[in-house]
């Protein structure tokens, strides 16, 4: 009996030892695989006091409490309005706990909302790169290491809809002219005025080889990279030639001549094409960190409608800081999966409906060369010398400055109206009620304030629609009076209190009303529309003073805007938007001499 127990502890003690030393073996493996998963957290920090190295060395499973401090210590500084130090002490804590998503939040929240505010609206530039770096740090580094964690990409697109989609900080029109510069190169667009990808083109970027490895080693590609680094030594660098030749197609002057040489000898080639179609999705791939093929998914779920055809969508415009917002949140529903409909994702398909919504309002996106003393209002005038110019040229001003011009989109309520349905159904029955009954409260306004568009705008038709769904769906007894009555009230509603948006909206659909009466000879109804537009516009003038940010633009640019939307509104006959042209020239000479100054104004860059 006791050889027998021998025998067994003999076996078990050899085989616990080849266990042993089985594992050590696999040990380096493993390691490797935590390094390359970005599973190990205790990076050694740099740039911190030694103290508080020190203290991460010695301290180990005290770590957590060494965070804390420096938590608690960052939120005081930020309460204190220190947010350059709370900025360095999120640093260090994001070193420490790099799966702490709170803080990668706060620390991009610093940077992009607190820090850039704290710079002077003067100086626009430095705010941006201070956005810029709060929208980046999420990007490229919180999301990376927190890849299932919704409320970075909840924050990241918070950053892209409200921080530069919206108007709150004085420097918003600057934010929106960089994001939209720096997407239209890789849209298709040469000289980023109008956006021009369509769907042909995300299918070519989704489809484009996604690592350099694979596009180096096409035979028709293969000449022209190697044309390319002979011509200019920059080329010789493999980690940027996509950032290199991308610059090369923008800023010629920055390279060897003999470079767009290569590029003027390729032109028309499969070559130029194939590269350039890989150049662009690479750099939305590896720098934007966004995936064209996720980007198509999104044009066909969200893009406007084509009126020809209800129903195709058209691809988004991702010079839009909403496009950005919608496809973060979307981006983050999908990584992050089901949570039992937690706060954060209601929170995260809100942006999404509101980014729509945005759309709808502010969805079309126009950047012109402007004369410095031009103000800034909707879309410039360019698309209305399709339908036969005004006026003639003058010589350009020497002053000019790049100018972003929003207008609304009506073909995006369709996209709008069937996500919020989708959302709505989705928390139907949940017991946060009140997250349910506020999101039906918000698609009763939206579909109010749509109807009231497409109605100002003299589409009767889809208004009345709209008016026959907001019936259904919430019936009320304001909604039981006709569409006309109810129409009347809500504009004497509006003229109570109104809001950038709502006041700019209100006069051109009511300027645009206005010329579609007058097109159709219904002359007393396009002067009480005319008259009404200016009573709006001159009230709220008077109410708000700040020119920078909701100050509306002047009558007579409104009013040469909404001619453009008028003549530019394919819903309308061709004849109808002729007609009303030369009736305007004939009957009208002094206001066509307006609108002709208004078009030299705007136009001479193009011209």
């Amino acid at each position: 009996m006791h050889l027998r127990d021998t025998i067994i502890w003999s076996v078990c003690i050899v085989l616990a030892v080849a266990l042993l030393i089985c594992a050590g073996m696999q040990l380096d493996f493993i390691n490797s695989q935590r390094w390359e998963m970005r599973l190990i957290s205790n990076e050694p920090l740099e740039n911190a006091p030694p103290s508080l190295a020190f203290a991460t060395v010695a301290m180990g499973a005290f770590r957590g409490l060494v965070v804390d401090v420096l938590w608690m210590r960052a939120d005081r500084l930020k309460e204190q309005g220190q947010f350059f130090d709370a900025k360095q002490l999120a640093e260090w804590i994001t070193m420490l706990q790099p799966r702490f998503a709170s803080v990668w939040e706060f620390h991009a929240w610093n940077m992009a909302y607190n820090i850039s505010v704290a710079i002077p609206e003067t100086q626009a530039d430095q705010r941006w790169r201070w956005v810029k770096n709060g929208y980046e740090l999420l990007r490229d580094e919180g999301i990376v290491l927190n890849p299932k964690s919704i409320i970075l990409y909840r924050e990241l697109a918070k950053i892209f809809q409200h921080k530069i989609g919206g108007v709150t900080d004085d420097a918003h029109k600057y934010y929106k002219l960089q994001l939209a510069m720096a997407m239209g190169p890789l849209l298709g667009s040469a000289d980023n005025q109008y956006f021009s990808a369509d769907e042909r083109y995300f299918h070519a970027l989704a489809e484009a080889p996604a690592e350099w490895q694979q596009i180096v080693k096409d035979a028709d590609v293969a000449p022209l990279i190697t044309a390319l680094e002979s011509a200019d030594k920059a080329f010789a660098d493999r980690d940027g030639f996509v950032s290199n030749y991308l610059s090369l197609r923008q800023n010629p002057s920055r390279f060897n001549p003999e470079a767009f040489k290569i590029i003027d000898n390729f032109r028309g080639t499969k070559a130029l094409k194939k590269f350039d179609i890989f150049a662009k999705a690479y750099h939305l791939r590896h720098t934007w960190k966004l995936d064209p093929v996720l980007m198509r998914e999104l044009n066909k779920n969200y893009g406007p409608i084509d009126w020809d055809d209800p129903n195709k969508h058209l691809p988004l415009d991702w010079r839009h800081p909403d496009a950005h917002a919608i496809y973060w949140a979307v981006k983050g529903l999908q990584a992050a999966g089901k949570e039992e409909f937690s706060v954060d994702e209601i929170n995260t398909d809100r942006i999404v409906n509101h980014s729509l919504q945005s759309l709808f309002r502010n969805g079309k996106i126009f950047v012109y060369d402007v004369p410095a003393d031009v103000p800034s209002g909707s879309s410039s005038g360019s698309a209305f010398a399709a339908n036969g110019k005004m006026g003639s040229a003058s010589e350009v001003p020497a002053a000019r400055v790049k100018e972003v011009f929003l207008r609304s989109d009506l073909r995006m309520f369709e996209p709008y109206n069937k996500s919020v349905l989708a959302i709505v159904e989705k928390y139907k029955g949940i017991k946060k009620r009140g997250s349910y009954e506020s999101l039906r409260t918000g698609h009763r306004n939206m579909l109010e304030n749509a109807l009231f568009s497409f109605y100002q705008a003299g589409h009767r038709h889809q208004a009345q629609r709209i008016y026959n769904q907001l019936r259904q769906l919430y019936p009320r007894d304001e909604f039981k009076v006709p569409l006309i009555v109810f129409t009347r009230s809500r504009l004497r509603k509006e003229l109570r209190f109104i809001g950038l948006n709502n006041a700019r909206e209100i006069v051109q659909m009511m300027l645009r009303e206005s010329y579609f009466r007058y097109a159709v000879r219904d002359d007393e109804e396009a002067f009480g529309r005319e008259k009404m537009a200016k009573e709006v516009h001159d009230r709220y003038q008077s109410m708000y003073l700040d020119e920078n940010r909701i100050d509306l633009p002047d009558f007579k640019l409104l009013r040469y805007f909404a001619l453009l939307d008028f003549l530019n509104d394919q819903q309308y006959p061709p004849n109808l938007r002729r007609n009303l042209l030369g009736r305007i020239k004939v009957e009208k000479p002094r206001l066509f001499e307006e609108l002709m100054r208004q078009e030299e104004n705007l136009l001479k860059q193009s011209e």
